[in-house]
C-alpha cells in the first residue's frame, strides 16, 4: 500500500498522476529526473534551471524540499504546488502533474507542410545518384575455378559492368558467402559509387540480395529543427519524394531553446540523453513514411541531414558547451560523410549519413540548405533570406556575395517566455483583431476549438491590433485609461485578457502581460537590427532589398502587413516577400538526389561571411531603436506612419 516510509528506507516510491505510475527513486532527487525514469513526457523548457517557470507540478502526499520558489506565489507554495527541475523527493510522493504541462503532439494542422517538391532539375539517376544496384548471375564455383567468393564477386561486377575497385566493410565482407549461395549466384548488388566528397574514391558495396527480392533503393532527407523535426522519404531510382512526416522534436522535454538543451547536454548523460531523443524521433518520423509507401527502413541506403549547429552537435553527440561561450566556436561546421551503424540509426547499417555544411555557431547547415533550395545562390537580385524559428537567422545577397547573422529572436514568438504562449497546435490562437469601438478581441483557433493559448502569428497579430486601437502605446506600454474591463492588474502587473476562463479550453483565463509585451519587442527589435546591420555592412539599404525569401514554418501562417506594424519585418511592398515553408528540408533533399547540388552546399557555406552581431556596436544602437513600434524612426515606416494609430 502507498504511504510514507520509515526513516531506514532508502529508496522512496514516488507516484505521478494521472496514471498511477510509479517509480523508485534515492532521496534528493529531483521530481523531473524521477518523472524520466518513469516514462514521463514533462517538459522542461528552460532546461531544468527554473527560469521558465513552466515545469509545474502538485505536491499531494509526502516531503519534498524546494531549492527555488522564485517562480512560485505564497498561495500555489500553500496549495504544495512545486517546480519539478528545483524540488528534490525526500519521501514516498504523490504527486500530480497538470494536463496542460505534459508535451502536446502536434495537431494534423500543425503538421501539415508544403506539398512535396518534385525535381525542380533534370534527374538522371546514373550521373546524379551515387547509390546504384546492378543484378548480376555468378558462375558458382567448382573445382576448376576455386576463386574465393569476394573476388568472384569483383570479377562479374568487373566483367559485366565495368565496375572496378569495388571496396567493403568487414561486416559486408562477413555475410558475401551466405548471401550469394542463399541467392542461388543470382543477385543485386547496391553500391556506392563515388559520394560528393570523393568524387574518385572507390565503390563501396552497402547491401548484397538476392535478385528477386524487391529492388528498393531509398533515401532519407531530414530536417533537425529545435522544435520541429521532418522527414522525406525518397525514391532514389526517381528522385521523388513518395512520402514524409514531421513532429516536434523530442529533446523539447529538456528545453525549449538552444541555450537551455546546451545547459542540458552538459549535465551528467544529457549529451547521450538528447541524442536518443532527436535519434528516437526520427526512427518514428521514417517509420511512417515507410508505412506509408510499403518501404522498408532496411532499405534506406542514404541520409542527408540539415540543421542549426546545436542541433548538429546534439544529433552527433558532439560537445555543443564551446556554441554559448565566447567567442563562440563549434567543435566542426563541416562534418565528414559517415555510416548509419556509427550513429545508431535504424536504416541499413552501411547508410551513407551526409550531415550538411553550416557556416558559425549559430548560422548551421539548415540556413546553408534554405539558401541553396530558395534560389538566393543563383539570383542576381539583392535578396533577404529569413528563417524565423527558434531563433532568427538572416542572410543578405546574390549569386556573387552573401553576408548573414543571427539574432535570438524566434523563442518569444513561438510562446516560450510568454505566459499564455504556446506552439502552433490545435488550440492556438493563430490570427486575431481587436475592435477599435468595444475593444473585444476575436480570434481563429488551430482546430477550430476553445483556445488555449496564443501561437507566434496570433502574438504578432495581438501587438499590432493592441497598437492600432491604442492599448498599448509605441513603446509597448499598457494604457489603463482605455474604457475596458480587458485591462487590468494581475499577479504579474499589468495585462490584457485576450480571452475570458469561461472563453477557453482549461477555464483560466489568456492574458498577455505587460512582460510579455516587452519580450516580444525585444525578440523583433532584434530581428530588424540584424537585418539593418548587414544592409549597412555591404552599404546598402533595406528598401533597396528586391525580394524577401521567409523560410521556417511559422512564416507561412505570418501576417505581413501585421509584422510590418510592429516593426519586425522591413517596411517594403507586400509583393516583394514570399514565404517558402521548410527550406532546409528542401536543400536536404536536392543534397540527397544530386552530388551537384552536394557540391553546391558546400560552395554556399563557404561564400556566406558570417557577421558576429554580440561585437558589433552598432548592432545593440540598432537594436535600442527598434524597440518602439514600430520604430523610433517613423521614416524607415512610412505605411505605418499614415495609418491613424489611437495613442
Amino acid at each position: 500500500m502507498f504511504g510514507y516510509t520509515s526513516p531506514e528506507a532508502i529508496m522512496p516510491k514516488v507516484r505521478f498522476q494521472p496514471g498511477e505510475t510509479v517509480v523508485e527513486v534515492p532521496p534528493g532527487t529531483l521530481i523531473s529526473e524521477a518523472a524520466r525514469q518513469a516514462g514521463l513526457d514533462l517538459a522542461l523548457p528552460c532546461g531544468g534551471q527554473g527560469r521558465c517557470g513552466r515545469c509545474l507540478v502538485v505536491v499531494q502526499q509526502g516531503a519534498v524540499r524546494r531549492r527555488s520558489t522564485q517562480r512560485l506565489l505564497p498561495d500555489q507554495i500553500q496549495a504544495g504546488w512545486a517546480l519539478a527541475c528545483q524540488t528534490l523527493i525526500e519521501q514516498d510522493t504523490l504527486i500530480a502533474i497538470p494536463p496542460q504541462e505534459r508535451i502536446a503532439r502536434p495537431s494534423a494542422a500543425a503538421q501539415r507542410q508544403a506539398a512535396s517538391p518534385g525535381v525542380s532539375f533534370p534527374y538522371d539517376p546514373q550521373t546524379d545518384q551515387p547509390i546504384r544496384q546492378y543484378v548480376l548471375r555468378l558462375p558458382p564455383p567448382s573445382l576448376e575455378d576455386q576463386t574465393d567468393d569476394w573476388s568472384r564477386l569483383q570479377r562479374e561486377l568487373r566483367r559485366q559492368f565495368g565496375l572496378r575497385g569495388l571496396t567493403a566493410s568487414l561486416p559486408v565482407l562477413r555475410q558475401v558467402s551466405q548471401r550469394l549461395r542463399e541467392a542461388n549466384w543470382h543477385v543485386r548488388a547496391v553500391i556506392e559509387w563515388d559520394a560528393w566528397d570523393r568524387p574518385d574514391g572507390p565503390a563501396r558495396l552497402l547491401d548484397l540480395r538476392p535478385a528477386e527480392a524487391p529492388g528498393g533503393l531509398w533515401g532519407a532527407a531530414v530536417d533537425i529543427g529545435t522544435t520541429t523535426v521532418t522527414v522525406y522519404l525518397v525514391d532514389l531510382q526517381t528522385g521523388q519524394v513518395a512520402a514524409q512526416a514531421a513532429d516536434y522534436n523530442a529533446q523539447i522535454a529538456r528545453g525549449e531553446d538552444i541555450i537551455s538543451r546546451i545547459i542540458y547536454a552538459s549535465k551528467p548523460g544529457g549529451l547521450e540523453e538528447l541524442q536518443a531523443l532527436v535519434r528516437e524521433t526520427i526512427h518514428r518520423l521514417l517509420a511512417q513514411c515507410c508505412q506509408a509507401v510499403g518501404a522498408d527502413p532496411g532499405q534506406v541506403y542514404k541520409m542527408t541531414v540539415a540543421g542549426n549547429t546545436t542541433m548538429m552537435h546534439l544529433f552527433l553527440a558532439a560537445p555543443p558547451e564551446g556554441i554559448r561561450l565566447t567567442p563562440y566556436i563549434p567543435t566542426v561546421n563541416h562534418w565528414p560523410t559517415m555510416q548509419a551503424h556509427q550513429l545508431g540509426l535504424a536504416i541499413h547499417p552501411e547508410a551513407t549519413v551526409d550531415c550538411l555544411p553550416g557556416v558559425a555557431s549559430y548560422m548551421g547547415a539548415d540556413i546553408t540548405a534554405g539558401v541553396l533550395s530558395s534560389g538566393l545562390a543563383d539570383t542576381e537580385q539583392l535578396t533577404l533570406f529569413l528563417d524565423i524559428g527558434t531563433n532568427g537567422e538572416m542572410v543578405l545577397g546574390n549569386r556573387e556575395w552573401m553576408i548573414s547573422c543571427a539574432a535570438s529572436a524566434g523563442p518569444a514568438f513561438e510562446g516560450a517566455g510568454v505566459q499564455c504562449g504556446m506552439r502552433a497546435t490545435d488550440g492556438a490562437i493563430e490570427e486575431l483583431w481587436i475592435s477599435g469601438q468595444t475593444y473585444e478581441p476575436s480570434w481563429q483557433v488551430i482546430g477550430q476549438g476553445r483556445p488555449r493559448g496564443i501561437c507566434g502569428s496570433g502574438l504578432i497579430c495581438l501587438l499590432a491590433e493592441m497598437l492600432v486601437t491604442g492599448l498599448i502605446d509605441k513603446a509597448g506600454n499598457l494604457n489603463f485609461q482605455t474604457p475596458t474591463p480587458r485591462l487590468r492588474r494581475g499577479r504579474h502587473g499589468g495585462e490584457f485578457v485576450v480571452a475570458w476562463a469561461p472563453e477557453t479550453a482549461h477555464g483560466e483565463d489568456i492574458v498577455i502581460t505587460q512582460v510579455d509585451i516587452e519580450n516580444l519587442l525585444r525578440a523583433k527589435a532584434a530581428m530588424y537590427a540584424g537585418c539593418t546591420v548587414l544592409a549597412r555592412q555591404v552599404g546598402v539599404r533595406l528598401e533597396e532589398v528586391g525580394q524577401v525569401l521567409i523560410g521556417g514554418g511559422f512564416g507561412q501562417s505570418m501576417d505581413v502587413e501585421k509584422a510590418i506594424q510592429i516593426g519586425l519585418l522591413p517596411d517594403l511592398p507586400w509583393d516583394r516577400f514570399q514565404f517558402l515553408g521548410n527550406t532546409a528540408v528542401r536543400g536536404a533533399y536536392y543534397g540527397l538526389i544530386s552530388r551537384r547540388m552536394r557540391r553546391r552546399l558546400t560552395e554556399i557555406a563557404q561564400k556566406i561571411t558570417y557577421w558576429e552581431l554580440s561585437a558589433d556596436n552598432s548592432f545593440f544602437e540598432e537594436f535600442h531603436a527598434a524597440l518602439f513600434l514600430p520604430h523610433t524612426n517613423l521614416r524607415l515606416f512610412p505605411s505605418v506612419a499614415d495609418m491613424a494609430l489611437k495613442q
